[in-house]
């Protein structure tokens, strides 16, 4: 008989949870690349407009989403004791806030061609940006009902639902796109404006897919509603959690929102070429993010059945795995540069700005997914506010004021912005890992 490894059962669970999960990461972000794809046979700056548009939308609603992460230890560390009463609770708590953080989203998008005018972006870029963001207000409230579906559903290992659901919105949003940027099906064609409706519409098929598809392992938390449901303190308790998390994503997603506003400034070929290549970067790194939502689950469901040395072994397994994955997807962009954004644009001044971006982008894959690993293993234990501190100093007290002056100081424009953000991500990754390193030098206790 074979002799049983622990640390390699542990690789095969972190595996089996993690293809499913990492799939769909992957089908949220191809929602974008889609979009970017089939806008760029437009122009340029149709291109650049959804650019916009994505980063402003995302980048603010970064903060909710990662509010109702909070949902990633609660829950796992439940499932983990056997609580599935306190499951459903969670879940319906997740469900009504996602709703109500949904409400100044929906205002703020309605209104945001002053804010974007504010940032000195191109104004043929803004007009078309405008209606982008109008057209995808109305599905914020279905996105946050999604993300504590999400959420709830892989802390519990149930991953199929959620990678089903993510799949048919792809397939809708690219017919969607078909029919409403080019007017296909006896559609009118309206552009950049189409691909935002299609969004909304695909983010409510996802919602209401992921509902119907994951009914048997919600029905069998979900309870009816009681007053427990609007008790105070468990509010306070996932914000307190989720608060530090959505800082934390945000603190990263808000330095390369900023990166993108101050490309911008320089034109929108700047912008697009830019755009190409954040959105493939955004796409290779989805498979260190679904690693690192799996970490959160293996390490909450360890600490909730109290499995100390089962939670330390999940940490370090998941923490090697993110690393090394990144090395294929960053040989991948250091060869293949000028291949890759054809992709998205026969336009030769767009593919040239992004040329000179993609192997940049090879160099921090390695960091970026080292530390949205070590980021999922930190909320497994329900460890976010330390999180928070590091990206602060690491994206913005030193990685973007590098870029900035590399990119205007020393002339070197979109590409010196980029070589901060790297310098950055390696802080970052670094300062996480030790962080790891000391917290789990003790015992973990249970939120």
């Amino acid at each position: 008989m074979p002799i049983r490894s622990p640390f390699r059962d542990e690789l095969s669970g972190l595996v089996r949870l993690a293809l499913p999960v990492v799939a769909a990461q992957v089908g949220m972000v191809l929602l974008g690349v889609i979009d970017t794809i089939m806008v760029g046979r437009l122009t340029p700056q149709a291109l650049a407009a959804v650019a916009l548009g994505s980063i402003f939308t995302f980048g603010t609603m970064i903060l909710a989403i990662g509010i109702l992460h909070g949902l990633d230890p609660l829950v796992a560390q439940a499932f983990g004791a056997g609580e599935r009463d306190e499951i459903g609770l969670h879940l319906q708590r997740g469900i009504v806030l996602g709703l109500v953080l949904s409400i100044p989203y929906l205002l703020l998008f309605l209104k945001s061609e002053p804010l974007l005018r504010l940032f000195h972006q191109p104004p043929e870029v803004v007009a078309l940006a405008g209606p982008f963001i109008r057209a995808l207000a109305p599905g914020v409230p279905a996105l946050f009902v999604f993300v504590a579906l999400r959420q709830t559903l892989q802390a519990m290992s149930v991953v199929r639902p959620v990678l089903l659901a993510v799949l048919i919105a792809n397939l809708v949003n690219f017919v969607g796109n078909l029919a409403l940027i080019y007017g296909r099906f006896g559609l009118p064609a309206l552009g950049v404006v189409g691909s935002g409706f299609s969004t909304t519409i695909c983010r409510f098929v996802m919602v209401a897919a992921v509902a119907l598809l994951g009914a048997p392992s919600l029905k069998s938390v979900w309870r009816r509603p009681t007053r427990r449901l609007f008790h105070p303190a468990p509010y306070g308790r996932l914000l307190s959690i989720g608060f530090p998390i959505g800082i934390q994503i945000g603190l990263e997603m808000w330095v390369f929102t900023t990166a993108a506003l101050v490309i911008g400034t320089m034109g929108a070929i700047e912008l697009a070429g830019h755009q190409i290549a954040i959105n493939l970067a955004s796409l290779s790194f989805m498979v260190p993010l679904g690693i690192g939502a799996a970490a959160a689950v293996r390490v909450g469901n360890a600490v909730g059945r109290g499995d100390q040395a089962g939670a330390r072994r999940a940490a370090w397994v998941a923490l090697g795995a993110g690393a090394s994955v990144m090395l294929l997807s960053a040989t991948a962009f250091a060869l293949m540069p000028a291949m890759l954004a054809r992709i998205y644009t026969p336009d030769p001044r767009v593919i040239a700005v992004a040329s000179t971006l993609i192997p940049i982008a090879a160099l921090f894959q390695v960091f970026d997914g080292t530390q949205a690993v070590g980021c999922g293993i930190l909320r497994g234990i329900a460890d976010t506010r330390v999180a928070a501190a590091i990206n602060l100093v690491g994206y913005w007290a030193l990685g973007l004021p590098l870029g900035v002056g590399l990119a205007f100081r020393l002339g070197m424009g979109p590409r010196g912005l980029w070589w901060g953000l790297t310098v950055g991500l390696a802080i970052v990754a670094v300062l996480v890992s030790l962080r790891i390193a000391v917290r789990f030098r003790r015992a973990i206790a249970r939120v």
